[in-house]
């Protein structure tokens, strides 16, 4: 969608999205606009400047066998601080052509555990495993931890079949970039920029690129918002009773799974009482997997959907958002059957 098409379609939808909702709506994509422009401007200064070089050292090990070049190790090293900044960085690479689609998806898909690693500082640390206690808490935030280490293994290994080693001089660069990743310098009819002026490119080159995508994202959130405040999630929680009966859980998992579902904190705080009687540890987190993947369900709906395809547009945004649903819930699948065997 066209920057003024977006504008008049959201204009002219504006009016009938109620005020509070639309506030929310702003509020959200303000925040990710931040984040977003700030991983649009690493990306750029750190193309720029040939900072790459110097992340590549530490991010090597995981680009390389994935045939990546060394420029998406700065935007995975970057998603365990912000996953929105990773992925603007990726974004700008793939606008800059440094990557194409295919290695793009596969630099999504190794960003995975990355973007873990952020939630176990903020969340299951200091929130979930007091819930729980220690062992069910470790038991749980292991298991998501594998889940996550998983696909970005995936990821590299898809890297390394489906990739071709990118090549170590190549036959077109970004405009304004040395083989080096540096500033190029002309023929002699341009003078070498100065270190401001390449600031200056860095910043209104992410401007331009949050132009196109603040209307998309607004535009999106605001349809999402709309339907899914019509919608009552525990509608979607009918499935749990027979998929928890086929897994040969506690009658009590069905419950647990629906409050799950809606919010994980409540979820754990729910479960954690019955822990021991009826639920077994091994049992308590299968069943918190099996509320992630209802769960998962309606949040890749409510944000994964408008966050992706702000991004990257609708066409590629679905390919994204397919690869992430496929692999998290084969994954969690696999880690249900281990934890669910007797």
């Amino acid at each position: 969608m066209t920057l003024p098409v977006a504008l008049v379609t959201l204009q002219t939808g504006i009016e009938s999205v109620p005020l509070d909702l639309l506030v929310s709506v702003l509020r959200r994509v303000l925040y990710i606009l931040v984040f977003i422009g700030f991983g649009l401007t690493l990306a750029n200064l750190a193309v720029e400047f040939g900072l790459v070089e110097y992340v590549a050292i530490f991010s090597r090990p995981l680009t390389a066998p994935a045939n990546l070049p060394d420029e998406v190790g700065t935007a995975i090293l970057s998603t365990a601080a912000s996953p929105t900044a990773g992925y603007g960085m990726l974004a700008e690479f793939r606008e800059e052509g440094i990557l194409g689609d295919r290695a793009t998806l596969v630099a999504v898909t190794i960003n995975t555990f990355f973007g873990f690693v952020q939630h176990i500082f903020t969340f299951y640390v200091p929130v979930l495993i007091p819930i729980l206690g220690l062992r069910v808490g470790l038991l749980y935030v292991g298991s998501r931890a594998a889940i996550s280490l998983a696909i970005t293994l995936t990821g590299i290994v898809a890297g390394a079949v489906l990739l071709s080693p990118p090549d170590d001089e190549p036959d077109e660069l970004p405009d304004g970039v040395a083989s080096d990743g540096g500033p190029a310098v002309g023929d002699g009819d341009e003078e070498p920029r100065t270190r401001r002026e390449t600031v200056v490119d860095a910043l209104l080159s992410t401007r331009d690129k949050l132009r196109d995508i603040a209307p998309r994202l607004v535009l999106v959130y605001t349809i999402v918002a709309m339907l899914t405040a019509s919608v009552d999630i525990s509608a979607f929680t009918v499935v749990a009773e027979p998929v928890t009966g086929l897994l040969g859980l506690p009658g009590e998992a069905a419950a647990v799974v629906g409050v799950f579902a809606i919010d994980t904190t409540s979820g754990a705080a729910f479960v954690a009482p019955m822990l021991g009687d009826p639920f077994t540890p091994e049992a308590a987190v299968a069943t918190m997997l099996v509320g992630g993947i209802v769960s998962f369900a309606f949040s890749t709906f409510k944000r994964s959907i408008p966050f992706q395809f702000g991004i990257w547009g609708a066409e590629f945004g679905t390919k994204v958002v397919v690869v992430n649903t496929v692999l998290k819930v084969v994954f969690i699948a696999a880690t249900l059957a281990v934890l669910l065997v007797p």
